[in-house]
């Protein structure tokens, strides 16, 4: 890659409100991965629309339209570049709140962005009436269809049915470049009610046949592989600390640059479960993700846990701009997320108050208690987390004698049956301040244990557990009369990146206190 920079742009975000085509055209020129994803350049010349990484000849400025989304650029006409792939970019997800209406917007783009959001479309997929729409999207928001479009188009530049449109067919071009999978089951699957409908989308967006995108996909047998861009900087290896930290012996395992783990989901009232792989390629600032066959009808779904997990979608950039002179030296720590949500509360509340390496054996032993096997080419890779239904159902001699005390057991159980019943809602979709006030209503979960979920299972940027030991230590308010208080006071300037500034706060203790809470 070009190590041309652009310092006039090197703490600056590219925001929607502020785009600067200008500097876009540095950035294309430079090739700087650090915008990826944050605008598509539309070649007038060409009618395609590109990513600032594409390697092709940089085309004239005269030539050039920028765009922030995808979205914007389908829409006015181009057609996404076959060689720098759009939808191979990180998303960008912007947090530059200025109103009431800028809220409900990303509220609404974030429904939009996460499949899970829709519990219904879940159960009867293909289903027309369980796809998302303008009249269900407003819906969820309390307020009338006349006013989703408005705030919608007025912040994104688009309605929200072209920006679904958009992420439907970006996810089925890629599906169709990278898989094997029947063109009726990536339409399916990208969320659209009918074959029909989707060659009609793709036609008349792409002007070709989905047929015609075809490469060589993966093969029965030997999984399927896809590629997901982010932007640097990216600290990799902390990344894979953190977890390897964490691992559960027989259902994950860390590598030099790689992670392995077996995954449970379920969609249309089936349990999907199966194994996958994820390697980062630290040159193309990739991650090469690779699944089992088991997996495949659930593809996107995967897809957008992993990113989730490993906040691929994170704007360093922006982040760094508010944080970068209190945590100095720490722009490439991500937030680590997880792969289930309901998964990650279980493991938060067994971590409560006691070591990483106590919560990793508790952990061990309820997948050994209590998960399922299953054969996977990987000898590390031989058990499943238990269901929701399965710790639901759990008797409290059975995990006490795990260890588990009983506040914890309690907790646990609970979250399992709210999970199963349909009443907890634990991923990036979700209703964050709802999910949080309902997760304290349940034994045994605090405002620490909340905002943790909050912060790696909703994904949510400005989630602070003020309560948390470790976080006390590192900001240097452990000795004070009230810190938690003294915590939530400072961070009022890290907003809304709180949850990467407690990150990077975790990253400056060179060694964890003997009993925390803060890292389960």
């Amino acid at each position: 890659m070009n190590d041309r920079r652009l310092p006039m742009m090197s703490t600056m975000p590219i925001e929607a409100d502020t785009l600067q085509p200008d500097a876009c055209y540095l950035a294309l020129q430079a090739r700087d991965a650090r915008f990826d994803g944050s605008f598509f350049t539309g070649v007038t010349s060409t009618g395609i629309y590109c990513r600032p990484v594409c390697r092709v000849r940089t085309p004239r400025r005269e030539n050039c339209r920028f765009f922030t989304h995808a979205a914007q650029a389908e829409v006015a006409g181009f057609r996404p570049c076959l060689r720098c792939r759009p939808e191979l970019a990180p998303h960008a997800p912007r947090w530059s709140i200025q109103d009431a209406s800028d809220v409900l917007a990303h509220q609404a783009a974030r429904l939009l962005d996460e499949p899970e959001a829709w519990e219904k479309w879940s159960e009867t997929p293909g289903s027309e009436a369980a796809l998302p729409s303008v009249a269900r999207l407003a819906q969820r928001l309390g307020i009338s269809e006349r006013h989703v479009r408005r705030i919608f188009e007025a912040r994104f530049g688009v309605s929200p049915l072209q920006y679904l449109q958009t992420r439907r067919l970006l996810t089925a071009k890629q599906l169709l470049a990278d898989t094997d999978l029947p063109v009726t089951q990536v339409a399916l699957v990208s969320g659209f009610a009918s074959v029909r409908r989707f060659n009609a989308a793709f036609l008349q967006h792409y002007g070709l046949s989905p047929g015609k995108l075809r490469r060589e996909g993966g093969q029965a047998g030997k999984g399927v592989a896809v590629r997901l861009g982010y932007r640097p900087p990216y600290d990799v290896q902390a990344m894979l600390a953190f977890f390897r930290a964490r691992l559960i012996d027989g259902m994950e395992f860390v590598g030099d640059d790689q992670l392995g783990r077996t995954l449970s989901i379920e969609a249309g009232g089936q349990v999907h479960a199966g194994w996958l792989v994820a390697r980062f390629d630290e040159q193309r600032h990739q991650v090469v993700l690779t699944i089992g066959d088991s997996l495949r009808p659930v593809l996107p779904l995967v897809i957008r846990r992993l990113r989730a997990a490993f906040d691929l979608d994170a704007d360093p950039l922006a982040i760094g701009s508010v944080l970068h002179e209190s945590f100095p030296g720490t722009d490439g720590l991500r937030v680590p997320g997880t792969l289930s949500g309901y998964e990650l509360a279980v493991r938060a509340v067994l971590g409560q108050q006691i070591t990483v390496a106590a919560a990793r054996t508790l952990a061990h032993r309820l997948v050994d208690r209590f998960g399922v096997p299953i054969e996977t080419p990987w000898p590390q890779l031989t058990r499943l987390f238990p269901l929701p239904a399965v710790l639901a159902a759990a008797e409290g001699d059975a995990l006490g004698q795990l260890g588990i005390v009983k506040q914890r057991q309690a907790a646990i159980v609970a979250i399992a049956r709210a999970v199963a019943e349909g009443r907890l809602h634990l991923h990036a979709g979700a209703d964050v301040p709802a999910t949080v006030a309902l997760l304290q209503t349940l034994p045994g979960i605090g405002d620490w244990t909340a905002q943790y979920i909050a912060m790696r299972a909703l994904r949510w940027p400005d989630a602070f557990p003020s309560g948390d030991v470790a976080l006390h230590k590192a900001l240097g308010v452990q000795h004070l009369k009230n810190p938690a208080r003294e915590a939530q006071a400072a961070s009022q300037a890290w907003k809304p990146w709180r949850s990467y500034a407690v990150i990077r706060a975790w990253a400056r203790l060179s060694a964890a206190p003997t009993r925390q809470q803060g890292q389960p």
